[in-house]
């Protein structure tokens, strides 16, 4: 009998530049602790506990998960617990536990695992389970009402519904300052604009996220912000507000980037941030919702596979 050599098919041995999963995840949650530090300090003891658990849950589920699939144990990566770190970022610090028992498991199971796991999610795992929370029980994430009666460390802000319904007068009364420092309404780990931009930059520094993806996101939704407020400055407050406010800077940072859901091309990058940013004024001035970025977001990973599809025509094709 001949012996026969079993040719196995492959992908290219690209270039590694040495950080693995593991590694991402770490630097993920350390670039993202300045914002929840901050928020921790600025809502009390219940943004630590929202934080704590949401963390445990989605690492929780994962284990359950690999148990019930029968699949190696995965925790040591540090997907589940980057997830439920974004996740508990974006709640009020009044969500009750099992809303977050409840999201960390839409998360891990219906944002990642249907898919197959780690590195097959057509949709960011965070933005899934907010998205499905928003919309099932409004009243707990309208912040406006989670915060009716809190006792903040500063000043109490103006609802962000009063920018949406009253426009630059309501955005008047909010610093730039303020809205860098976290004197506003929003989830624990979003409201502390400044240690969100140092982490999307020590990100970018590291080679972690793609500048493409934040910068264009950034110049889309600014532009648009702009252009409603030029054509009514009466009714839409303008483009710093929209820059600062909500989950703007936590989408362009640490949501946008997600690797599985987001283009790996160049131009698809601009176009898909771009877009995004656009959608989400959209969303903010003639929408439903008081902040558009998780819907924005959600609506241009769907649209993802179609966009990575642009890329330069290949050398001897007419």
């Amino acid at each position: 009998m001949l012996s026969q050599k079993l040719l196995v098919g492959s992908h290219a041995p690209y270039w590694h530049n040495g950080i693995g999963i593991r590694d991402k995840s770490a630097h993920t949650i350390l670039a993202a602790l300045p914002a929840v530090v901050m928020g921790i300090y600025q809502f009390g003891v219940p943004a630590l506990g929202v934080m704590a658990l949401s963390i445990s849950c989605a690492m929780v589920w994962e284990l359950i998960l690999n148990r019930v699939m029968k699949r190696s144990v995965t925790l040591g990566d540090g997907d589940a617990a980057g997830i439920g770190l974004v996740f508990g970022m974006m709640l009020p610090a009044t969500a009750p536990w099992w809303v977050v028992v409840l999201g960390t498991a839409v998360a891990i199971t219906v944002g990642k695992w249907i898919y197959g796991g780690l590195g097959c999610n057509p949709l960011n795992p965070a933005l899934v389970a907010i998205a499905t929370l928003i919309i099932s029980y409004k009243g707990i994430m309208d912040f406006d009402l989670a915060y009716l009666n809190y006792d903040f460390s500063f000043p109490a802000p103006d609802p962000l519904k009063a920018v949406k319904a009253f426009g630059p007068d309501a955005a008047a009364r909010y610093s730039l300052t303020g809205l860098l420092m976290g004197q506003q309404v929003g989830g624990v780990g979003t409201v502390f604009g400044l240690g969100l931009i140092l982490g999307g930059l020590y990100l970018m520094a590291r080679g972690l996220i793609r500048w493409e993806l934040s910068l264009s996101y950034l110049v889309g939704l600014v532009a648009a912000a702009y252009i409603f407020n030029l054509s009514n400055p009466e009714k839409y407050a303008g483009p710093w507000f929209h820059l600062l406010a909500g989950y703007t800077l936590l989408g362009a940072f640490f949501l946008i980037t997600e690797y599985s859901s987001s283009p790996v091309n160049p131009i698809p990058m601009i176009l898909y941030g771009a877009g995004a940013g656009v959608m989400t004024i959209l969303i903010r001035n003639v929408g439903g919702f008081t902040d558009g970025v998780v819907f924005a977001i959600l609506l241009f990973n769907v649209a993802n596979p179609l966009l990575d599809r642009i890329r330069p025509r290949a050398l001897g094709r007419s």
